[in-house]
């Protein structure tokens, strides 16, 4: 399911039921404040527009089938990936990518490799670079996420194993962390 030019709101103080509504002023779509042009003036919150959402590269290999499932008693070790890449590809325009990699094992070997790249294109006004840094890293892979998930969690079902649902990602966290390690790295003059 792909939704296009819907606008969300950086600040989100709470968190709401997911249905949506285009006729109200504020709308929830996912969890996630949804607002109108107008209350986001009002309100001073910068606005992200999701343009488009898109699977960018996606691999989902089973490389001991079938045998893999005739000792296959309880579901695989399932080891989880994740990375964000941003780039600009037009004035105030950004492609997010999100990657995630999944290496499952049963006794000892491979029982599945799942490997996507999912991509949104967003618009985002002229911001700080910090408060742009944090958008990009943290707000839009967020909202890519669900849509992720459920797709990697369809192809794994469908590769023959039991069902997987992805914790959710804490992409603050990223953040806070990737940020802390650029501290710590020597700075070059």
């Amino acid at each position: 399911m792909v939704f296009n030019n819907v606008k969300s709101g950086v600040s989100v103080s709470r968190l709401c039921p997911a249905f949506f509504r285009v006729s109200e002023t504020l709308c929830f779509l996912q969890g996630v404040l949804i607002m109108s042009d107008q209350a986001a003036q009002d309100s001073g919150q910068i606005q992200i527009t999701i343009n488009s959402q898109y699977i960018k590269d996606f691999s989902f290999e089973n490389p001991s089938a079938p045998q893999v499932f005739a000792t296959l008693a309880s579901p695989p070790a399932v080891n989880v990936g994740v990375n964000v890449k941003t780039r600009a590809i037009g004035e105030n325009v950004y492609e997010v990518v999100l990657l995630l990699k999944l290496e499952a094992e049963t006794e000892g070997k491979k029982a599945f490799i799942a490997e996507l790249a999912y991509g949104g294109v967003f618009s985002i006004p002229p911001v700080p670079e910090e408060a742009l840094k944090f958008v990009l890293l943290v707000e839009a892979p967020r909202l890519l996420f669900p849509f992720a998930r459920s797709i990697i969690s369809s192809a794994v079902l469908e590769g023959g194993f039991p069902p997987l649902l992805i914790n959710p990602i804490d992409f603050a966290a990223m953040y806070r962390h990737s940020a802390g390690q650029a501290e710590n790295e020597p700075q070059l003059n």
